[in-house]
C-alpha cells in the first residue's frame, strides 16, 4: 500500500485508508493469523509522515522523504534496528541512496529507536547468543544453504503471484478464503499462527528437532504466502524471518550430522537463513545484513552473511527471475513501479526549485497605465489572463517591440504617439506559447507528465497561499527540466 502511494501519488496516503489499513493490519495479528507485529507499525509510520506534510503544503518530493521517515522509524521501533531501518526505507521503499533523503530518514530512525528504548527499554527483538563461524570449511555448505533458501524465497514469491490472480474476487470473499486456507494449518502445525518470534527464539537455542523445523518453516512458507497474495493485510517481513530461521535451522542440523567436528550451532545458520531469506524476499540485501548485524551485535557475523545473503537473492533474481515481492505485489494488481534514473531523478525536485519568476499576469486587454507599469517592471514574462484562467504566455520584449513600433508608425505619420491606447495581447505580432497549470508542489515528474498529457509548451505553477487564495508563483518551460536533468545528473 505505501508503495503504491508513493509511485502514484506522490506519497498521499489518506487519514480513511491510513487508519483502515492499520485496524486491518492489527486485526490480522490479533486474530491470530501468519503475520508480523511490524506492518501496522509501518502503515502508520508512513500515513503521519504523509499527512503532516500533506498540512504543512509541503512539496511533494518532500512528502515522499517524508514517507521513507515514517517507514524507517517503523522499523527501527519495531525491532531496535536503526540501521536497518534506514536502509530499507532506502533500498526497498525508495530504491535509491541519495544524501538528501539519507539525513532526514536516519534522524527519523534514530529517535523512534530512542524513544522506544526510552519507553520500553533496550529489549531486543530476539535474544540471540554468541554465534560464529567455526571453520572455513563450512563455507561450501553455506553456499548450498543459501542456495536452497532462494528457492524457498522464490516459490514464497511465486505463491504470491499465484494467489493475487484472484484480485479480481470481492475483498470479503478473499480474506473469507485465506482465512479457512489457514485452518489446517492451524490444526496440524500452530507454529505457524500468530507473529511466530518464539518460534525463533527456540530454533536459535537449538530446542526444535529437524523435521518440526521444516514441517513449520515450510507450512509459514505456503500459508503466508497464499494468505498475503489472496489480500490479507499482513506483513511480509515477520514471516520471512520466522520462515528463514527455522528452514536455516533445519539445514544447519542436517550440516551437524554430516560434519559434528567443524559444524556451526544451529543458531549460526538459523541467524544466516534469516538474513539470506529477508534479503532474498525483498531484494534488498543490505537492509537484510544490516539486521542480521543489528540482530546478533556480532560483526563476526558479517562475512558468512554476506555469503549467504548474496547468493540468496542471486538464485531467487536471476536463476527463477523474480523481483521484490512488493513489486511482484504490485505487478500482480496490473500496476508496475518505476525506477528509471530518470525518474527517480526528476522525483528529488519540486517545480518550485527551477521555475521562472519573472512573471506577471496580465489581462487580455491592457491599458496604456498598465502597459508603461508592465515594461518598467523589469518582468520577462506576460502571462495572458483569460476569462478561465491563463491562457497564453509571451516574452515582455514582444510587447515592447509592438509599442515601440505603434509609436514609430505615429510619428512617421505626424501624429501624437497612442500611449493611452488599449493593446490586445492575444493580437499583436508577439510569440505566444500555450499554457495549462501545474501545482506549486508538485514535482519535475509530474510537471512532465502534465506536459504529455496537456500537449502545453509552458506550464504556470500555482501556489495556494491559503484556503481559496492561489498566486501564479512563476512558469515552468519544458526545457527548464531538460536542463535540470543534463547538468544536475548527466554530468554526475
Amino acid at each position: 500500500h505505501v508503495m503504491h502511494r508513493l509511485n502514484y501519488h506522490q506519497g498521499y496516503i489518506q487519514l480513511r485508508g491510513a487508519v483502515i489499513q492499520f485496524l486491518l493490519g492489527v486485526g490480522t495479528v490479533i486474530t491470530g493469523q501468519s503475520a508480523g507485529r511490524e506492518g501496522p507499525a509501518v502503515h502508520l509510520g508512513a500515513a503521519f509522515s504523509s499527512l503532516l506534510g500533506q498540512w504543512l503544503r509541503l512539496p511533494n518530493n518532500s512528502i515522499r522523504t517524508l514517507v521513507a521517515c515514517g517507514v524507517a522509524a517503523a522499523i527501527a521501533a519495531s525491532f531496535d534496528t536503526p540501521i536497518a531501518g534506514v536502509i530499507f526505507a532506502m533500498e526497498v521503499v525508495m530504491m535509491e541512496y541519495t544524501i538528501g533523503v539519507f539525513t532526514p530518514v536516519i534522524l527519523a530512525a534514530v529517535s523512534a529507536a530512542v524513544l522506544t528504548r526510552a519507553v520500553y527499554g533496550a529489549e531486543p527483538a530476539f535474544e540471540v547468543p554468541l554465534v560464529t563461524l567455526q571453520s572455513l570449511l563450512e563455507l561450501p555448505w553455506i553456499l548450498l544453504v543459501a542456495a536452497l533458501i532462494g528457492v524457498a524465497a522464490a516459490l514464497f514469491i511465486q505463491l504470491i503471484e499465484a494467489a493475487g490472480r484472484f484480485d479480481h474476487r470481492p475483498i470479503l470473499l478473499r480474506l473469507l478464503m485465506a482465512g479457512l486456507f489457514m485452518v489446517p494449518f492451524a490444526l496440524l502445525v500452530p507454529e505457524v499462527m500468530g507473529i511466530g518470534y518464539d518460534t525463533v527464539v527456540q530454533t536459535i537455542n537449538g530446542q526444535l528437532a529437524l523435521w518440526v523445523l521444516l514441517g513449520v518453516g515450510l507450512a509459514k512458507l505456503v500459508a503466508t504466502g497464499v494468505s498475503v497474495g489472496l489480500g490479507m493485510p499482513s506483513s511480509i517481513i515477520g514471516p520471512t524471518l520466522v520462515t528463514g530461521a527455522t528452514l536455516g535451522g533445519a539445514l544447519g542440523l542436517v550440516g551437524a550430522a554430516l560434519m559434528p567436528e567443524q559444524a556451526s550451532t544451529v543458531g549460526f545458520y538459523a541467524m544466516l537463513g534469516m538474513g539470506a531469506m529477508m534479503g532474498a524476499v525483498l531484494q534488498a540485501p543490505l537492509a537484510a545484513l544490516m539486521a542480521l548485524l543489528e540482530f546478533t551485535h556480532n560483526p563476526h557475523i558479517i562475512m558468512p552473511g554476506m555469503l549467504a545473503i548474496t547468493v540468496a537473492s542471486l538464485v531467487t533474481s536471476e536463476v527463477f527471475g523474480k523481483k521484490a515481492v512488493f513489486q511482484s505485489m504490485l505487478k500482480a494488481q496490473g500496476l508496475g513501479y518505476d525506477t528509471s534514473p530518470v525518474t527517480q531523478a526528476l522525483r528529488r525536485v519540486g517545480g518550485g526549485a527551477i521555475m521562472e519568476r519573472s512573471v506577471k499576469v496580465a489581462p487580455r486587454m491592457l491599458e496604456g497605465d498598465a502597459i508603461a507599469g508592465l515594461l518598467t517592471a523589469g518582468t520577462r514574462w506576460v502571462l495572458v489572463e483569460g476569462s478561465k484562467g491563463p491562457v497564453s504566455l509571451l516574452l515582455t520584449a514582444g510587447l515592447a517591440r509592438f509599442v515601440e513600433q505603434r509609436e514609430s508608425e505615429a510619428r512617421e505619420r505626424g501624429e501624437p504617439a497612442a500611449v493611452e491606447a488599449a493593446v490586445d495581447l492575444m493580437a499583436i505580432p508577439a510569440k505566444r506559447q500555450d499554457v495549462s497549470a501545474v501545482s506549486y508542489q508538485a514535482t519535475l515528474e509530474e510537471a512532465l507528465q502534465t506536459f504529455e498529457r496537456t500537449g502545453a509548451e509552458v506550464l504556470y505553477v500555482r501556489q495556494y497561499l491559503s484556503y481559496g487564495i492561489v498566486r501564479i508563483a512563476g512558469v515552468l518551460h519544458r526545457a527548464d527540466i531538460d536542463s535540470y536533468y543534463q547538468a544536475g545528473v548527466v554530468r554526475v
